[in-house]
């Protein structure tokens, strides 16, 4: 009996969110199953595109006529485990994204297919769409219409493995074979030949003879040329030192033992000061999980991150070890990928996506500072890795350990009602390591004269640790120049023309840039206003402060970190790499350097700018105020000299910025709480986000006011509608944005009221419209 297979197309619409239904072909009949790629027709015109069967069945409906047949099949193993097809089942009714969003961010974009036209002419002759000029494209339609020609729709995997060859002599042949006298290069190779004994990189062949010499070789016989497939990341396990396990103090050994012994399927919340060893219970858990003969995963927030914390899994469990991240090119995920897959590697270490690591039998997920809003994808399928890690847990039977030293509210509130196990570390690791001495800054009394950035006392802690030959880690939590190009005659400030925000001055590349839409322009030398030439710079940005430091102290060498440094691929590692070897005295940096960093000759950690966050119109404003200062903070004094922290504020006696000078997370939790519970935020409530945007600021108005009506008719009197009210940055992409927050405890009607603001959006005179649906949104600025 025929098969029919139901496909999720590669369509990302309403409309087609739903599985559709093919015949199998015969000869598939007994190699198709879920969770496979193939090519279907989809549409009038029958065009190829990508799907992924998610169930077969041999039951053929009563709609049997206008089902089409599957064009091909791609994988000879499914690439989706039922495991990943059920979490994207459960995913849907949370995430508001389409079921093929959802499906196609579980895989390596080198799995999804590329698409052409196959023109035939009336002679034979075929072309590809994609090789045409524009105007040889108009021609074709014309052809086309008047019947020319042919068009064929295609559709074709974009994976691809890499490769090296290889020589293997034939030793034998090699012995036997007796050169020309007076061809010496061919003697020369022969003996060289002879003496090893195993096969060569073709590379290092032709380096050795020629490639003219090493074709003869192969066509006398004397040796086979072979392809070999090659790993693209083999660099990442060069020059990896092995490590063993190191004793466990008595706090973490107490950690180690509970969670290794506790029976209860709840998730760990383990709290542990910076610098307290959190990583080493990590891959003790994880070694003793392997023991049992599973997997794991380990989660970390930052590209910069993964580089120092792959080394240590690397140093401990070697090649058992694969990276996931989005620093590594497709064809390096895709390698990654295939080889968990096989299984070839059972410990995934990587940022948020690596949350869907194609790992069975799973022992441990851990999720490293799981308080960073970088665990939240902010575009389309909007998921938390927090989220996905419970619910594979869940479904493995598996420990789940959130580590932070200092958690996110949500986090911290349901480990005090029971639902995840508290486990605290107090202290440092390392006996001879202490907790850092801080000193508050109040910037309204010690403006220095000498600059606009560092206070007298800031200058005077860089100079007795630079004397000292000691490390600096500066965070100034803002790239570019300056923050705004101002006149100072009418006051005009040049801005994005899609944007409504002020363009950043980059000094590097001598432009003005957006940083919401990548906008960029030269600097202007008059006022475009009032044609003035009293333009001045203000704000600071990391260049600008990179620039006084270096006026301030002309012998020192610094390191800048912002996103413009460390665009390249591997720029991380290498800026990284290079402060740890001491080539540079200061680390200057964004938020980005805050987390993670093991650095022992680093005793001075200052903070530029304390209070640049605290203002915001987000409610988590002073919690992520308090965990950055926190955690920037534990940079210093991490080894056996003694550390200080300084931090700069115009606001020094807000309560986040006392309390991370005091690093008393539970005194910020108490005092956070409460206001949370009387404005009744996250974790008392959860919340909804939509943004609306349009083109057009009267039309977006309407929408929105539509789509709040629509809520307000359909959500209960248990739930809270705030707004709709204009967003903080009101345009970006030339776009007018909107946002409305639904706030509740428990909302029946929700999903289905949601699905109904989606269906809106697809009538005709939405089709300009965007609504976007973020659950539990971790900012709103």
């Amino acid at each position: 009996m025929q098969k029919i297979a139901q496909v999720i197309v590669d369509v990302p619409l309403l409309q087609t969110d739903k599985p559709y239904s093919y015949f199998v072909p015969t000869e598939l009949s007994e190699l198709i199953s879920a969770g496979e790629r193939v090519h279907v027709p989809f549409g009038k015109g029958g065009r190829l595109v990508q799907g992924i069967v998610v169930g077969l069945t041999n039951k053929i409906p009563e709609d049997v006529n206008d089902f089409k047949e599957i064009a091909e099949l791609i994988d000879v193993e499914p690439v989706l485990s039922e495991e990943l097809l059920a979490l994207a089942d459960d995913m849907r009714h949370k995430v508001f994204s389409y079921k093929i969003s959802i499906l196609k961010a579980m895989l390596p974009n080198l799995l999804n297919s590329k698409y052409d036209k196959i023109l035939t002419q009336q002679d034979g002759t075929t072309e590809r769409w994609t090789s045409l000029s524009d105007e040889q494209k108009l021609a074709a339609m014309k052809d086309f219409r008047a019947g020319k020609l042919e068009i064929r729709y295609v559709a074709e995997s974009k994976e691809n493995k890499k490769t090296e060859k290889y020589i293997i002599p034939d030793w034998t042949a090699l012995e036997a074979y007796e050169p020309n006298k007076t061809a010496k290069k061919r003697i020369e190779f022969k003996e060289i030949l002879l003496e090893t004994d195993r096969k060569l990189a073709m590379a290092d062949a032709v380096k050795i003879a020629s490639r003219p010499i090493v074709n003869y070789f192969a066509e006398k016989g004397l040796l086979k040329i072979e392809e070999v497939e090659v790993s693209r990341m083999a660099k990442a396990f060069a020059d990896v030192e092995a490590d063993a396990a190191k004793p466990l103090n008595s706090e973490q050994q107490l950690a180690f033992d509970q969670i290794m012994t506790n029976s209860e399927e709840k998730p760990f919340l383990l709290e542990g000061v910076t610098g307290s060893g959190k990583t080493e219970i990590y891959l003790q858990v994880i070694a003793e999980t392997l023991a049992l003969g599973k997997t794991a995963i380990m989660l970390v927030p930052e590209i910069s991150l993964t580089s120092q914390i792959a080394r240590r899994f690397i140093a401990r469990f070697g090649n058992e070890v694969a990276l996931m991240h989005s620093g590594l090119s497709d064809g390096e995920r895709y390698d990654e990928w295939r080889r968990i897959k096989a299984g070839g590697a059972k410990i995934v270490v990587g940022t948020r996506s690596a949350v869907f690591a194609p790992l069975d039998n799973i022992g441990v997920i851990i999720i490293d500072e799981a308080h960073d809003s970088s665990y939240k994808q902010e575009s389309s399928p909007r998921y938390h890795a927090r989220d996905v890690a419970l619910w594979r847990a869940k479904y493995h039977q598996a420990r789940l350990i959130f580590g932070s030293a200092t958690p996110a509210l949500e986090t911290r509130a349901r480990a005090q009602k029971g639902l995840y196990q508290l486990l605290r570390l107090e202290h440092r690791a390392n006996p001879d390591a202490q907790l850092p001495t801080v000193e508050i800054v109040d910037m309204r009394h010690h403006l220095s004269d000498k600059s606009a950035n560092f206070s007298e006392n800031l200058l005077v802690k860089i100079s007795e640790k630079l004397k000292k030959r000691e490390q600096i880690v500066l965070l100034l939590n803002r790239r570019g120049y300056s923050s705004f190009v101002m006149c100072r005659d009418c006051g005009f400030v040049v801005k994005c023309p899609n944007c409504d925000v002020g363009l950043t001055l980059h000094m590097d590349t001598r432009t003005l840039n957006c940083h919401y839409c990548g906008h960029r322009e030269a600097i202007p030398q008059v006022c475009p206003n009032c044609h003035s030439r009293n333009i001045r710079y203000f704000g600071s940005g990391t260049q600008k402060v990179e620039e006084e430091l270096l006026q301030l102290f002309p012998e020192v060498s610094v390191i800048r970190m912002d996103v413009d440094t460390t665009s390249r691929k591997g720029a991380h590692d290498k800026l990284l790499n290079s402060f740890g070897r001491g080539e540079a005295d200061i680390l200057l940096g964004t938020q980005m350097i805050a987390k993670g960093l093991d650095f022992p000759d680093v005793t001075l950690v200052g903070v530029i700018n304390g209070d640049t966050g605290l203002n915001l119109p987000d409610f988590r404003a002073s919690e992520r105020t308090f965990q950055l200062l926190t955690q920037v903070a534990g940079r210093s004094g991490r080894a056996e000299k003694h550390g200080d922290v300084l931090i700069q504020t115009f606001n020094p006696d807000h309560y986040a910025i006392q309390l991370a000078a005091k690093m008393d997370y539970e005194a910020f939790y108490m005092t956070e709480m409460g206001f949370r519970r009387k404005l009744a935020y996250p974790p008392y409530y959860y919340t909804v986000q939509l943004v609306i945007s349009h083109r057009n600021e009267d039309t977006v108005i309407k929408k929105a006011y539509e789509i709040m009506t629509l809520l307000r008719e359909n959500l209960t009197e248990k739930s809270r509608i705030l707004g709709p009210i204009p967003r903080p940055v009101a345009r970006t992409h030339q776009l007018y944005h909107y946002q409305i927050l639904i706030k509740y405890r428990f909302e029946d009607r929700l999903e289905a009221t949601l699905n109904a603001v989606l269906d809106m959006t697809q009538l005709p005179e939405n089709h300009e419209l965007r609504v976007i649906i973020d659950s539990d949104p971790m900012s709103f600025v």
